[in-house]
């Protein structure tokens, strides 16, 4: 019975898991848009400056 309960606590781990990192790699996706669309978008909003759009 123990060995069952292990596994199962595995399975469910490592389910929670998968869940997570997968959530991880939209994030990350979604952030490397925005932060890409920044560098168009921003030069042409500062009227030809070059500035950082950013602020760190």
């Amino acid at each position: 019975m123990v060995p069952l309960l292990l596994v199962l606590l595995l399975a469910l781990l490592l389910f929670g898991a998968g869940f997570a990192l997968k959530a991880l790699w939209w994030i990350a996706v979604i952030v490397l848009v925005v932060w890409l669309l920044g560098f168009v978008i921003r030069p042409a909003a500062a009227g030809g400056r070059r500035g950082r759009w950013y602020r760190w």
